[in-house]
């Protein structure tokens, strides 16, 4: 164990990549981004494994379509119980505890499922694995925000959000060729390298200074920046902002609604709620029938669009720094929405009978057009600036609410997105269009640009725009 003041990195000293003036990669930030990336990998993982399991589990344990259901819509409920108590998990043990808890459920939840006989040990499962991945939606990426750089953070962030769309569409190619049972077994790898690298890895700088231990933070913010990094401003930023900040006394869910904080709250909220009633949970866990609806082949458009979005995760993970996270978020909303729009004119089309050569490739293109801007910036990005914008006094009860409307939310789309197609196929794709105008509007008026700034300086200049506002 390490002890207040100190922190050992593997060798006893913290390893250096390159980091002269502390804003480069040495190992200790290089294992701390693994533990993150590794755990979104899990996160993804787990939410596209029930999609190429559903054959194999039906055949061999006898379950029916509504029981298997039940398997696939559990993740959420899950999930909406981790969200409840993220926050004040990460704010009571450290961040870094926090990452050895989730792991516990994620190994957990992927045993029950590889033995399981019976369709209550598969829930079991599955209610796990919601469970850590909602507790890892607040913890990794104010992990990675909170160790990282800030001319470093906007990329390294993307990488480890990027991490959970590309690990659905190896989920995808994976569970194609493999027994179920093997697929599951598949999941625990990432959990034993986050098991393995949290051995070396420091506590966040920023939630020991929260718990007033200003020696450890030292260390730990040596130990990431760097032997011979020069951290003494870094480090009287971070402790002078906590102090004025009276983090001694308790983070309450009450506190979130001062004025004060009304910025934050509208801006991290409003991203939850966009992000997912834009729609994409319905793509993603229903693409397979919206591909059969159009009158295009399943195989290959899934295929087609999972490349895509790896190809524009990579993307983003090299734009973000360079143009900022609002321009690229507001691409990525565009891109939605035209998206949405194009697979809905498809479908109103095909309903009026016209042009019947075309449209199920206009659908085709709609869809990948939709999911590979998505994955852009709105599937991670949200999760980026709420990691930021909220001051580390309220940051557990503000990273627990948004986390809880996100999978709320998700819960609505996933379980309303099939009585929606049978209801109106063009009138779904419109409404999630719609959605995404609003998140072109919501991001142009209210979102904040965060790149190149330090946290303590982006919640200062929050905090101060509302004290003239009022």
């Amino acid at each position: 164990m390490v002890e207040e003041g100190t922190y050992e990195g593997p060798t006893n000293e913290p390893l250096i990549l390159n980091s002269n003036n502390g804003d480069g990669l040495t190992v200790s930030l290089a294992l701390g981004i693994t533990v993150a990336a590794s755990a979104s990998f899990t996160c993804g993982y787990s939410g596209g494994y029930s999609s190429p399991a559903e054959s194999g589990i039906i055949d061999e344990l006898g379950l029916t379509v509504a029981e298997y259901s039940v398997f696939g819509s559990i993740l959420t409920i899950g999930g909406m119980a981790g969200a409840l108590f993220s926050g004040k998990i990460s704010d009571f043990f450290g961040h870094k505890i926090t990452f050895w808890i989730l792991n516990i459920f994620y190994i957990m939840g992927w045993l029950a499922i590889v033995f399981s006989k019976d369709a209550w040990s598969l829930y079991l499962g599955r209610l796990l694995l919601g469970f850590g991945t909602a507790v890892f939606n607040y913890v990794g990426p104010v992990y990675v925000a909170d160790i990282t750089p800030k001319n470093l953070r906007g990329r390294f962030s993307s990488l480890v959000q990027a991490m959970t769309i590309c690990s659905i569409s190896i989920a995808y190619f994976v569970g194609s060729i493999t027994y179920w049972r093997i697929l599951a077994l598949i999941g625990v790898i990432p959990c034993i390298i986050q098991v393995v690298c949290l051995f070396f890895v420091p506590e966040s700088p920023r939630w020991l200074a929260k718990s007033g231990r200003d020696n450890a933070l030292t260390a730990s913010l040596q130990c990431l920046r760097g032997k011979n990094a020069d951290i003494s401003q870094e480090a009287a930023e971070i402790q002078d902002y906590t102090k004025n900040l009276q983090c001694g006394s308790e983070d309450k869910i009450l506190d979130l609604f001062s004025l004060k904080y009304a910025s934050s709250l509208i801006v991290g909220v409003g991203l939850m709620l966009l992000q997912q009633l834009g729609g994409y949970k319905g793509f993603a866990y229903y693409a397979n029938s919206i591909f059969d609806l159009a009158g295009f082949p399943g195989t290959i458009g899934i295929t087609v669009v999972a490349v895509t979005q790896i190809l524009m995760n990579i993307l983003g993970i090299l734009l973000i720094d360079r143009s900022g996270r609002r321009p690229l978020l507001m691409v990525s909303a565009v891109g939605a929405f035209f998206g949405c729009f194009f697979t809905g004119l498809s479908f109103l089309l095909q309903d009026l009978q016209r042009l019947k050569e075309i449209t199920p490739i206009m659908a085709f293109l709609g869809i990948m057009m939709y999911m590979g801007f998505y994955s852009l910036g709105m599937s991670g990005i949200p999760w980026i600036i709420m990691s930021e914008i909220f001051p580390v006094n309220i940051k557990g009860s503000a990273g627990s609410l948004c986390n809880l409307v996100n999978w709320f939310c998700s819960w609505v789309v996933s379980y309303t997105f099939n009585f929606l197609l049978q209801w109106n196929s063009a009138g779904t794709f419109f409404i999630f269009s719609s959605i995404s105008g609003v998140a072109i509007v919501f991001i142009a008026r209210l979102v904040p640009e965060t790149k190149g700034r330090t946290l303590e300086e982006i919640q200062a200049s929050i905090t101060a725009n509302v004290q003239q506002e009022i």
